[in-house]
């Protein structure tokens, strides 16, 4: 893995140099049909933002749940991929703060908590436009012994 000047965090895949936060708004089918996208990564945190639409929105006309955690889960995913190892959720927990309505514009800030080799944790604090708590999540991974695909 390689910092570039440009600030973007690169991983090596055999012979090809890579940037996670490139790959993962490309391949992420999920979070990228959701509206969120990563904007930032590097080793300790990283950040994935959302626009908040009618499609996002429960019966309460209010942001669904699921919407914020596809949110989190992207940061989460991004921060424990970077260094090329392929790593899978295993376990996340949810606190909702507040609501989050039409229109805000969602930023999922991830910081890893404990970086180890097998089993890395994750705090994700998600805020709007305003810098207010919408929600925080928890998450644990899982490293595979493989890379990532490409």
């Amino acid at each position: 893995m390689k910092e570039q000047p440009n600030g973007l965090l690169l991983y090596y895949n055999k012979t090809k140099t890579m940037d996670i936060k490139e790959l993962l708004n490309r391949t992420d089918r999920f979070a990228a049909n959701a509206g969120c996208q990563i904007t930032e990564v590097d080793e300790q945190h990283a950040v994935a933002v959302m626009t908040v639409t009618e499609g996002h929105l429960n019966g309460g006309n209010v942001c669904q749940g699921g919407a914020l955690f596809t949110l989190a889960d992207l940061a989460i995913a991004a921060l424990m991929n970077c260094k090329g190892q392929l790593t899978f959720g295993i376990s996340n927990s949810l606190m909702f703060v507040s609501s989050a309505r039409l229109g805000d514009v969602l930023r999922a800030e991830a910081t890893m908590v404990a970086d180890h080799h097998k089993i890395p944790a994750v705090e994700v604090v998600v805020t709007n436009q305003e810098h207010r708590t919408i929600c925080h999540v928890t998450g644990m991974g899982y490293r595979k012994g493989t890379s990532l695909p490409e």
